[in-house]
């Protein structure tokens, strides 16, 4: 049988947590402390997939397409609070991230969507927001954190510059590169060396589901591009936007970062 998905029900979803008790088994036997952790991730990854999957299902058959901004707008919301929690130090750090990972998302589903490179159903549009949702939502959070630590690691010679006259734009620059460069690096290794080092996952799920792998690559050829072009627009706008916030009006960095620095 082609298409694997249709043999995996919930006894074989059971079986497979032998492989889960081996992660806990290993934790606990070299002490990471991580048993709990993997506990509740198993546990809260069945029952959010688990409700995804119905909504997904009810959804899709349904003729119900014109909810689907609605669910891309539930999942900008998690991405915003999950992204903004991690930017702990940087003034207004929901609001970056809501718009980094909004602006990487309307900007590349929405070519995907004028160039009808792929179709405006849920099915497609759902998935594929999701991916740069996520890619997103982890390049914001590198940026804001990187600038920060940077920022604030630097503070001498950031005000040294800020003394000869420099903007605030101009004496973060380096610091704003690496940070930028932090964000995108990873996304940008992975398409160096897919197909080579590992399947992705839109990939893989188009093979496992019975699609001929000429189809698969296809497939996953534009959905690489579009999370390159998705985290670019993110590590952009939040870079910007952090640098922004982590300095006043008057171009000098903010007493919060002052005081973290030593």
């Amino acid at each position: 049988m082609n298409d694997l998905s249709g043999r995996i029900g919930f006894g074989e979803v059971g079986l497979s947590l032998v492989l889960v008790a081996v992660a806990v088994t290993i934790s606990w036997r070299r002490r990471a402390g991580l048993e709990q952790d993997i506990l509740v991730a198993t546990v809260r990854s069945f029952a959010q997939l688990l409700a995804i999957g119905y909504l997904l299902e009810w959804l899709f058959e349904g003729g119900r397409g014109w909810l689907t901004p609605f669910v891309l707008a539930v999942m900008v919301a998690t991405a915003t609070l999950t992204s903004g929690s991690r930017g702990k130090g940087v003034p207004g750090a929901r609001w970056i991230a809501a718009a980094a990972v909004s602006i990487a998302a309307a900007s590349t589903l929405g070519v995907l969507l004028v160039l009808g490179i792929v179709p405006a159903a849920p099915r497609a549009a759902i998935p594929l927001g999701s991916m740069i949702l996520s890619n997103a939502m982890n390049t914001a959070s590198l940026v804001m954190a990187r600038l920060r630590d940077d920022l604030a690691s630097h503070r001498r010679e950031v005000e040294a510059r800020l003394s000869l006259g420099q903007t605030a734009a101009e004496a973060s620059a380096a610091w704003h590169r690496s940070a930028m460069r932090t964000g995108m690096l990873p996304i940008i290794d992975n398409t160096k060396v897919v197909g080579l080092v590992a399947l992705p996952g839109a990939m893989t799920g188009m093979i496992l589901a019975g699609a001929s792998p000429a189809s698969a690559i296809r497939l996953q050829m534009v959905v690489m591009y579009m999370l390159v072009a998705g985290n670019a627009l993110a590590a952009l706008v939040a870079g910007q936007l952090t640098v922004r916030r982590l300095f006043t009006r008057d171009h000098q960095l903010i007493r919060g970062l002052r005081r973290t620095a030593s």
